[in-house]
């Protein structure tokens, strides 16, 4: 069933510490929600509340997307004080790396945060989801999620396996009432590139030109929350680069030749 207003919805959201995580917890913030926010860092989600204005409660929950058996504890601590009506699964890190210079102990640390941290936290929440009869799971992937692109493969790998998996879960629970959204973003003006790691697990500490052209964080929230009120599946939030979309699917061979031209950062 579509979700046409989130006022007293309880919204879990992960990576909500920053960048389009914070975005989003204003923007259920402004339309009512109660917040259920989670992160690694505690401070960072204590300043993220204060600006939760409009929110009918905001609850902080930290946690660590790679540590399942901490993931376990929040997530029955959660559970036993909520139902959960809307799942967030927005936290993640990008990368920075020569695929053939990247040891696969980097692929696996983005693996974790980027697909089994979601889909572990989606096991937990989605059962109690079909038992009711409603909700709403909504996964942050990417265009990257799309295609591939330079210095990006573990991070592109891990963005397609939410796809395969999300697509997947979709068929099996929609008929009980669950909605799942996946939403691919392509350029945001948030630090993500700065975050991102090489391939000694060290952040670049750089921000992309792309992505300091990019929307903002709130006008891709905004988008975010309009494709979920219109029930949409999968869909694309950004600028101009979401126009790849198309392009991909109708000209195939111009995309490639459209896509080696672009800067790695």
């Amino acid at each position: 069933m579509r979700i046409k207003s989130f006022q007293n919805k309880v919204v879990w959201i992960t990576g909500a510490s920053s960048g389009i995580g914070e975005a989003l917890a204003k923007a259920f913030a402004h339309e009512g929600a109660i917040l259920l926010l989670s992160a690694r860092r505690i401070s960072e989600l204590e300043r993220v509340k204060e600006d939760c204005v409009g929110a009918a409660a905001v609850h902080l929950f930290p946690l660590d997307l790679t540590n399942h058996t901490q993931l376990s504890e929040v997530a029955k601590n959660v559970l036993n004080q909520f139902e959960v009506d809307v799942l967030v699964n927005n936290g993640g890190i990008s990368q920075r790396s020569l695929t053939l210079e990247t040891p696969i102990e980097i692929d696996r640390k983005i693996f974790e945060v980027n697909f089994f941290g979601h889909i572990f936290l989606t096991k937990w929440v989605v059962p109690q989801m079909v038992k009711r009869g409603s909700g709403v799971v909504i996964t942050i992937s990417s265009l990257t999620g799309l295609w591939g692109f330079y210095l990006r493969s573990a991070y592109a790998a891990s963005k397609h396996a939410l796809h395969g998996f999300y697509e997947s879960l979709r068929l099996e629970v929609e008929d009980y009432g669950v909605q799942v959204s996946l939403v691919t973003p392509g350029f945001i003006a948030t630090d993500i590139s700065k975050h991102a790691i090489d391939g000694a697990g060290n952040e670049s500490g750089a921000m992309d030109n792309n992505q300091a052209n990019g929307i903002s964080p709130e006008e891709c929230a905004r988008q975010i929350i309009y494709g979920v009120k219109a029930g949409k599946d999968v869909f694309a939030v950004g600028g101009k680069e979401t126009r790849g979309v198309w392009v991909r699917r109708m000209f195939p061979k111009l995309f490639k030749k459209i896509l080696k031209k672009q800067a790695a950062r």
